[in-house]
């Protein structure tokens, strides 16, 4: 018995070790985002923070998210887990680079550049304290659902036959997406479904540190759903209602008239609106093979 009641005090005191851990790297976590943050505002503008430092933080996550789909193509590396046979040439490739790099300078820039006074007129702020966790997570929720509604009927309305042949065709000049093609666009749809993107934060007026999150994990979201590749790690095996890579290639492969598949991040507006039986035909015919074979 009294061995019995040490190894519990045992185990209660190494329990209690790894919560003060895990309690003291958050408060330092806590800390030095504070300093950060206090040093982030003291150096610089809040004009140049919410569109330089934006533009920054866009660019960053986007090439480095974008490039690795790029090299596994000139590789052949994770090739099992490549949705499409086909892959692009090393010319696509430098095009669409190019043309993105004079897109973001001379389109997203300066638009992110004429919306500060907006987006300054609906509360966006820099300075501390930061927000509360649970303030940004009800923020990130309702931009994505917003979002998702948003770019559903925009996207809709570019696979109708004007806009599709005169802006959106851009976009579907790659049948066979990569990361970087997620923002390959015609400028005027950039706007156009751009405005999806910005709608929430420009309503909610959020802290800057909430519009870089939300910038991070859209750019995120959007280079992988375009990446080409299914892998056993990907979000759609793992988050309910997650359209992801596979969702959203089928889109890219098909007619424009018969695609379907329109949205942005999740998969219920496909579902109820009916654009997407093409899609879960397909993967039912694809099962029941699968099971034959």
């Amino acid at each position: 018995m009294m061995e019995f009641c040490s190894l519990r005090s045992t185990e209660c005191l190494e329990l209690e070790d790894i919560l003060f851990g895990l309690h003291s790297q958050f408060m330092n976590m806590k800390r030095a985002s504070r300093r950060h943050g206090k040093y982030l505002i003291t150096h610089f503008s809040e004009f140049q923070l919410a569109i330089l430092g934006t533009f920054i933080i866009h660019e960053s996550v986007f090439f480095l998210s974008g490039l690795p789909s790029v090299c596994f193509e000139r590789t052949g590396l994770f090739s099992k887990y490549k949705i499409q046979r086909k892959s692009n040439t090393p010319d696509a490739h430098g095009k669409c680079i190019m043309r993105l790099i004079f897109y973001h300078v001379f389109v997203n820039l300066p638009v992110m550049t004429a919306s500060y006074p907006a987006f300054r007129y609906m509360g966006l702020r820099s300075s501390l304290p930061l927000p509360h966790w649970s303030v940004v997570l009800s923020q990130m929720l309702f931009y994505f659902i917003l979002e998702d509604f948003v770019f559903y009927w925009g996207h809709r309305a570019l696979h109708t036959k004007w806009l599709y042949k005169h802006v959106h065709s851009i976009h579907h000049e790659h049948a066979t997406p990569f990361g970087l093609t997620s923002e390959y666009a015609h400028p005027a749809e950039i706007l156009f479904l751009g405005f999806a993107t910005i709608i929430g934060p420009a309503l909610t007026g959020p802290h800057l540190i909430t519009l870089w999150l939300w910038v991070i994990l859209r750019v995120l979201e959007t280079v992988e759903v375009h990446s080409g590749y299914h892998f056993p790690w990907s979000p759609a095996n793992f988050l309910p209602l997650y359209g992801g890579a596979e969702f959203h290639d089928y889109h890219h492969r098909v007619l424009y008239t018969k695609s379907g598949n329109y949205s942005s991040t999740f998969i219920y507006m496909d579902w109820l609106f009916g654009t997407d039986k093409g899609y879960r035909k397909l993967k039912a015919l694809e099962e029941l093979e699968g099971k034959q074979s």
